[in-house]
């Protein structure tokens, strides 16, 4: 930040934009801010927002898959090797009752699993720290959705499943091993003291996620933690702890050009918030694909 002031970059921190126009933003305490080229990336928490002003605008948007599931943690030990080789590995699965799409995202290896807070309901995810270390590894196992007519609206549906978790769990995350779920029975708190695998996350409900999330995606969580434990011996084992739910919304994706502008003239979108991107890294790379796009039109 203090880079960017240092070459003329001005911040305006704690600033809420209401309405996208042309030409002009206009904040919260309707405060006017013109601008000559605006890049618009608020995130998935923004995602609703921008997307109701882009169509203001009559920007196109069409619906995008939604990922749903679950954050696995099991023994640091079990991943070593794997994470020794490839820090993040990603596996894709096609499960054999359904041929559904499960992926595993976001491998935290010694890290925690975390609470991830929403206005109206509560899910998990993960993070690892460089001089802080945990004995497990944790990584999420997603569920590809896509919903055609009469829903196409992929959010709505995974705030359903996510806000029903969220009631049975007290407004926290559910917690149940592996094996437990298997046996169609619930997670207690004494069945999670004799399980060798301690949750790195405290602030938990145990129970069944079989009450949470919908028969099918169980059906794929199994199926699939046993195909990839084909591949990593140990991931589907009794003790393995199921955190639920862990839910990718994804934007309505915004029809834009190569560069990522729409049909407003220099006016852009980037990151996951416009659905453009699924993950930080490939939303990074979208600002720089922005970046050159307005570039070229000023160097021009």
């Amino acid at each position: 930040m203090k880079d960017l002031e240092g070459k003329g970059v001005k911040f305006k921190l704690n600033c809420k934009i209401k309405e996208i126009k042309e030409g002009e933003l206009v904040t919260t305490k309707d405060e006017v801010i013109p601008w000559d080229f605006c890049l618009a990336a608020p995130g998935r928490s923004g995602m609703q927002w921008l997307i109701e002003e882009l169509e203001k605008l009559e920007i196109e948007t069409s619906w995008e898959p939604l990922d749903i599931g679950v954050r696995i943690e099991v023994p640091s030990t079990v991943m070593e090797k794997i994470c020794s080789i490839q820090r993040d590995p990603k596996f894709h699965i096609h499960t054999p009752s359904y041929d559904d799409f499960v992926r595993t995202f976001c491998t935290n290896h010694t890290g925690f699993v975390v609470t991830e807070s929403y206005p109206d309901h509560v899910g998990v995810n993960g993070h690892s720290f460089l001089n802080k270390k945990s004995n497990n590894t944790n990584f999420a196992f997603l569920v590809r959705v896509k919903l055609t007519e009469p829903l196409f609206d992929t959010t709505a549906y995974g705030k359903s499943i996510a806000v029903q978790a969220t009631i049975l769990g007290d407004n926290k995350p559910i917690l149940q091993r592996l094996g437990d779920l298997r046996r169609g029975r619930r997670s207690t708190w004494s069945r999670l003291k004799r399980s060798i695998v301690e949750p790195t996350l405290k602030s938990i409900t145990p129970g069944d996620i079989a009450m949470a999330l919908p028969a099918r995606l169980i059906t794929d969580v199994i199926e699939g933690l046993e195909k990839l434990d084909r591949l990593i011996p140990g991931v589907a084992s009794d003790s393995t702890l199921i955190y639920a739910p862990e839910i990718k919304y994804s934007a309505k994706k915004v029809d834009t050009d190569a560069f990522l502008e729409t049909s407003v003239t220099n006016l852009y979108v980037a990151g996951d918030g416009a659905g453009i991107s699924r993950g930080i890294v490939a939303a990074a790379a979208t600002g720089l694909l922005v970046a050159e796009g307005i570039l070229s039109k000023i160097s021009s």
